[in-house]
């Protein structure tokens, strides 16, 4: 199964709360981008996850037109740039044994680890603002098939 992990669009500064930015015209024009670049190469979609901060619940409302619609689209409080890596990877890694295909919609430093947690070996990279990551999982380990940003696909 896939699991792709998204880092969410570039967001403005001017914001109340860090949950409160916003993207901004380049952030959505990116994320879309890089929807358009992704769903070729997707035969279907079963589950979104997404974090409740703004920035990453717009870069899903951006990119969900140009992706097959998913079976099942969840909003969770424990994808946030500070969620426990462990347990995150553990729920996603059930997910996929199932054989469900899953996309992440999260935030640095996140993305990164969950990276490291469910590819053996892996150091956690860093991603591009609408960066995504492919992990191809099988048989309780995954396997890092690509990790591009917007600047890599122009």
């Amino acid at each position: 199964m896939k699991i792709y992990i998204m880092r969410h669009g570039q967001a403005g500064m001017n914001a109340k709360s860090d949950e409160q930015r916003p993207l901004t015209e380049q952030g959505i024009h990116e994320s879309v981008m890089m929807a358009r670049w992704l769903a070729p190469q997707l035969e279907t979609l079963d589950r979104v996850i997404h974090s409740p901060y703004l920035r990453a619940r717009q870069t899903w409302q951006a990119i969900c037109k140009e992706l097959p619609v998913p079976t099942h689209v969840e909003e969770s409080p424990e994808i946030t740039p500070y969620g426990d890596p462990d347990s995150v990877a553990a729920y996603l890694e059930a997910l996929a044994s199932q054989g469900e295909s899953l996309l992440v919609v999260s935030h640095l430093p996140l993305v990164g680890y969950l990276v490291h947690q469910l590819c053996p070996g892996h150091d956690a990279p860093l991603f591009a603002t609408s960066g995504l990551a492919c992990i191809d999982y099988q048989d309780g380990k995954g396997q890092l098939s690509w990790l591009e940003g917007p600047h890599t696909i122009r």
